[in-house]
């Protein structure tokens, strides 16, 4: 187990706002090195990291499974048990391929869109619990429950194990080393084995006995796959849990945090609610929830005008590239009514986020039935001491959002 990296990067105080950094960085430093134990080219400006997202006979998303294992907190033992010997978002073509279409087949755009009715069913149900609280707790009340029940459902999970469930999700996250969050490694490893173990008899229980769940498509479409085993199902899975999970909860947290520092676009909103699917995507731009994804060079490349040695790791830093000035104008100022086109908050190329639509649904339907309800929201205190954002380079989101709402 690696000892924590240091680097400004991670440091608490710039994960709280890491964008005055980025815009030092893509000036002064565009392709920099952090140094062992995270040994990685952290790449910042927009028009390097397109390149690298659409070329992956050059930039492998091995780099993927390699970052994992060089900043994983887990044991030797526990990290074989939860690694796949094919991963959907750590593979090339043609094995990606061959996961990406399997995958599809279960996880259709028509599945999410018939989503939408029970997808705002749940969402009203917590905004009704939340706006009884005379002090509410956004990410608590709401931005963390609707995606991990919605997901949770999807895959057929029983409703008493979705808290299990939120807590094993965040287990995982919290692995690995580009999280500072100060969390016992043993505790950890209960909560990733607990969910591999869960999965694993989900699916052995599926095989038996199909459902018209998500998990019971998968082991339909993996049956077709002669190179797909159980361990791959189960890590498919997962990844479906945590990508839907965390993704959703943070575009919905970094969003509230983005209208209550810029009130006049929350009026703009209240005024207009047919501007929230544009909002949406001005906040996957504005605060991307999740920072970066990484690669691994597969020879001596340049970018950026800088030589990266073949088996470099490399990170595409899409906090960065979204507020580059050479592709957005003003992007430090948050515009609902932005034409957005271009963020990476979703990934580019083969690797574009499948998840993509269900995440933009359940922001839309979140924010829209907030605006329905709500006539603004307020600090509970200070936003200092309002926010406190998790401590995590790659996932980006407030941990907690105190607030106090005046209803309609």
């Amino acid at each position: 187990m690696q000892s924590p990296p240091t680097h400004p990067l991670l440091n608490r105080d710039v994960l709280a706002n890491p964008y005055p950094v980025y815009a030092q960085l893509r000036e002064s430093a565009p392709v920099h090195y952090i140094e062992p134990p995270l040994g990685m080219y952290v790449i910042c400006r927009h028009e390097d990291i397109g390149p690298i997202l659409k070329s992956p006979a050059m930039f492998s998303s091995k780099g993927m499974e390699l970052s994992r294992r060089t900043t994983s907190k887990l044991s030797p033992e526990v990290l074989a048990l939860v690694t796949p010997e094919n991963s959907l978002i750590a593979s090339d073509p043609p094995i990606h391929t061959s996961l990406r279409n399997m995958v599809g087949r279960a996880f259709t755009p028509k599945r999410v869109a018939e989503l939408e009715p029970r997808i705002r069913e749940i969402t009203v149900e917590l905004i009704d619990d939340m706006l009884r609280k005379d002090e509410l707790d956004l990410m608590e009340d709401l931005a963390a429950p609707l995606p991990v029940t919605v997901i949770a459902e999807m895959l057929g999970v029983e409703p008493e194990r979705r808290r299990e469930f939120k807590r094993w999700s965040d287990d995982a996250i919290s692995s690995s080393n580009l999280s500072l969050a100060d969390t016992d490694p043993s505790r950890l490893e209960v909560g990733v084995r607990a969910l591999h173990e869960y999965m694993r008899q989900a699916i052995e229980e599926r095989r038996r006995s199909p459902r018209g769940d998500l998990i019971s498509a998968l082991v339909e479409a993996g049956g077709k796959e002669d190179f797909v085993t159980s361990n791959d199902l189960v890590a498919f899975c997962r990844l479906l849990l945590i990508a839907g999970n965390e993704t959703t909860t943070n575009l919905i947290g970094n969003g509230m945090v983005a209208l209550l520092r810029n009130p006049a676009e929350w009026e703009k909103l209240v005024a207009d609610p047919s501007l929230v699917p544009n909002a949406v995507e001005e906040i996957l731009r504005y605060d991307s929830p999740v920072q970066g994804i990484f690669r691994e060079t597969t020879q001596e490349l340049q970018v950026g005008g800088q030589t990266l040695p073949e088996g470099s790791r490399v990170m595409t830093l899409f906090g960065s590239a979204n507020r580059d000035p050479r592709k957005f104008q003003e992007p430090e100022r948050f515009d609902v009514t932005r034409e957005v086109q271009g963020h990476y908050s979703f990934g580019y190329g083969i690797h574009f986020c499948l998840g993509a639509p269900l995440a933009r649904l359940e922001a839309k339907v979140a924010f829209e039935e907030l605006l329905r309800r709500v006539r603004r929201f307020e600090f509970a205190s200070s936003p200092v001491e309002s926010l406190e954002w998790n401590n995590n380079l790659f996932l980006r989101g407030p941990k907690s959002l105190r607030l106090k709402a005046r209803l309609r």
